[in-house]
């Protein structure tokens, strides 16, 4: 008998503990994408492993970002957000996204603004633009679905071809490539 989520509590259900849903995702591997946005006071960015598309018509996408990130309190309160889809080229990216305690717009000759204001990294595989919909509480995160606005590709790969994708598995780094492709 399945029993409706409002029904469900802490009390009622024991949860899993921390370190064995920490493990089961370590073993997942995630895409990797860089979110910036500002809200007025400053631009920030993080790197995430939560993004994803939900629907194609409208152009929706969802990802999460937790409460402790340094980059949380601006995102909650940004109308509007970039999420830039990263590949093996963009790592240093990646990394300076991932990296805390950092200016992460320290160098300007890598990031610029959009028209609109929203900082956009130069040379990324790709990004998209987007305006923040909704914004769910859910445990110690926060989950985003954006609406998708505009975009730019710097670098399609053909369907079905390897490319060099970015991964994130076991706490490390990955490229996909034609010597990681299974099948097609």
């Amino acid at each position: 008998m399945l029993v409706p989520a409002s029904e469900v509590t802490e009390s009622a259900t024991p949860s899993l503990p921390a370190d064995d849903f920490k493990a089961i995702f370590r073993g997942h591997p995630g895409g990797v994408s860089l979110i910036t946005a500002d809200a007025g006071d400053g631009p920030v960015a993080l790197t995430a492993t939560s993004v994803a598309s939900i629907s194609v018509d409208p152009p929706l996408l969802v990802f999460s970002i937790s409460e402790l990130s340094s980059a949380a309190k601006v995102l909650t309160r940004a109308i509007s957000l970039v999420v830039h889809s990263l590949d093996a080229h963009d790592i240093e990216v990646a990394k300076l996204g991932a990296t805390s305690g950092i200016d992460r717009f320290a160098q300007k000759q890598t990031w610029s603004r959009l028209s609109s204001g929203e900082p956009v990294f130069d040379g990324v595989r790709a990004w998209v633009r987007c305006a923040v919909i909704e914004r769910v509480q859910a445990g110690t995160s926060t989950v985003f679905v954006a609406r998708a606005l505009e975009s730019h590709i710097e670098r399609d790969s053909e369907p079905g071809q390897p490319s060099n994708g970015l991964v994130y598995h076991n706490r490390a780094w990955h490229r996909l490539d034609e010597n990681s492709q299974l099948s097609n």
